[in-house]
This record gives structure tokens, C-alpha cells and sequence, in this order.
């Protein structure tokens, strides 16, 4: 399963910017959907993630400011960013687990290519 991240970009302090990532493949169920990001230096944190069902959960350091959402019908998720602050610059990336095949079934996990999220002031 691939999953392809667009929408990265330089950004003001204050603006805002929206993350997608589609999925692709062999699939014949996505569980979990999420974005990462990863700074310079740092390790790879969690920013957001989605169930299938809908329910969310958010890093303290963007909840209100970030809102993630996705389609199940079209294997996509997207993350809308706004208020962005200069610590919110990192490299994101796109993550999804679930299952993959038709028949017989293997579980699979898999990570985008990252997009850079620049915000300065």
C-alpha cells in the first residue's frame, strides 16, 4: 500500500495550510489514519490521528489549531493547519494501517514520503 502526501509549503506565522495524503494499493480496509511530523533534530512525533469511525485525537501542542478529517470512500485524509507557529516546521508525513489483498488478507502499515512545512516569522 503507497500513500502519497501533498500540500507542504512556506507559511507565514498565523496562516494556514492543508496536508492530503492518498492512499493506494491493494487495499481492502483502512483502520487508522494519521499525520507525524518531524523536526530537525528531533524524532518523529504524532500530530494527529483518525479512525475509521471518526474518532480523533490531536498532540496537545496543536489541538484547536489543527482539525483532521478523511474519506473512507476514496482512502484519503487530510490535515487542515491553521494559527500555524514557527514550531510547528517540520518534515509531515502521512501514515495509515489496515488491511491489504483480496481473499486473504495481511495486515500492513505504511508511511508517505514526507512534505516540508515551513512557517516563518
Amino acid at each position: 500500500v503507497q500513500l502519497q502526501a501533498s500540500g507542504g509549503g512556506l507559511v507565514q506565522v498565523g496562516g494556514s495550510l492543508r496536508l492530503s495524503c492518498a492512499a493506494s494499493g491493494s487495499i481492502f480496509i483502512i483502520n487508522d489514519m494519521g499525520w507525524y511530523r518531524q523536526a530537525p533534530g528531533k524524532q518523529r512525533e504524532l500530530v494527529a490521528v483518525i479512525s475509521r469511525g471518526g474518532r480523533t485525537t490531536y498532540a496537545d501542542s496543536v489541538k484547536g489549531r489543527f482539525t483532521i478529517s478523511r474519506d473512507n470512500a476514496k482512502n484519503t485524509v487530510s490535515l487542515q493547519m491553521n494559527s500555524l507557529k514557527p514550531d510547528d516546521t517540520a518534515v509531515y508525513y502521512c501514515n495509515a494501517d489496515g488491511l491489504r489483498g483480496a481473499g486473504s488478507y495481511q495486515p500492513f502499515g505504511s508511511w508517505g514520503q514526507g512534505t516540508q512545512v515551513t512557517v516563518s516569522s
